[in-house]
C-alpha cells in the first residue's frame, strides 16, 4: 500500500497507490481536489491582485508628491533668475550705457516667466495623468494662482528695474 502526501498551495491532498481502491471513485476525488486547489489559488490571486493595486497607487501618490517638488523645484529657479536680474543692475548701476545692463536683466525677468509657466504646464499635465489616493495633491488652480502671481511679479521687477 503505497501512499503520497503532496502539497500544493497549503492544501494537504492524499493520493493513493493502493490497488483495492474502486477507480470509478479517482475522478471525484479529484474533482473535488482541482476544485478546492482552483479556489485556493484564485484566493492568492485576488490578494496578490490587491496588493499589486496597493502598490501601484502608493507609487502613483509618491509620483504625485514628486510632482509637486519639481514644480517647486522650477519656480525656485525662476526665482533665482529674477535675481540674477536684480543682481545685474546692483554691479552694473553705475554701466553706460545704462540700457545695455536693463536689457541683460530683462532677459533674466522673461526667462523667469517662462520658467514659471512651463513649471505650471509641466506640472498639470502630469497631475491630469495621475490620480491621488492617499496623498492630497495641490489643485491645478493653486498651481496657476502662483504661476499668475510669480509672472506679475517679475513683470514688475522688470518695469522698476528700467525706470531706476
Amino acid at each position: 500500500m503505497g501512499s503520497e502526501m503532496c502539497i500544493r498551495d497549503s492544501l494537504y491532498v492524499f493520493a493513493s497507490s493502493d490497488a483495492t481502491q474502486p477507480h470509478n471513485s479517482v475522478p471525484a476525488v479529484s474533482n473535488i481536489i482541482v476544485s478546492v486547489t482552483r479556489e485556493a489559488h484564485n484566493s492568492s490571486m485576488n490578494k496578490s491582485n490587491e496588493l499589486a493595486e496597493n502598490r501601484t497607487d502608493w507609487a502613483e501618490d509618491r509620483t504625485i508628491l514628486a510632482n509637486e517638488r519639481t514644480f517647486a523645484g522650477w519656480m525656485r529657479t525662476g526665482m533665482a533668475s529674477l535675481a540674477v536680474a536684480i543682481g545685474l543692475k546692483a554691479v552694473f548701476g553705475d554701466f553706460d550705457p545704462t540700457w545695455a545692463a536693463k536689457a541683460v536683466a530683462s532677459i533674466f525677468v522673461v526667462a523667469a516667466v517662462y520658467i514659471f509657466w512651463a513649471a505650471h504646464d509641466a506640472a498639470t499635465k502630469t497631475l491630469d495623468r495621475l490620480n491621488d489616493h492617499h496623498a492630497n495633491a495641490q489643485p491645478n488652480a493653486r498651481m496657476k494662482t502662483l504661476a499668475v502671481i510669480f509672472s506679475f511679479a517679475s513683470v514688475a521687477v522688470g518695469g522698476i528695474l528700467w525706470m531706476l
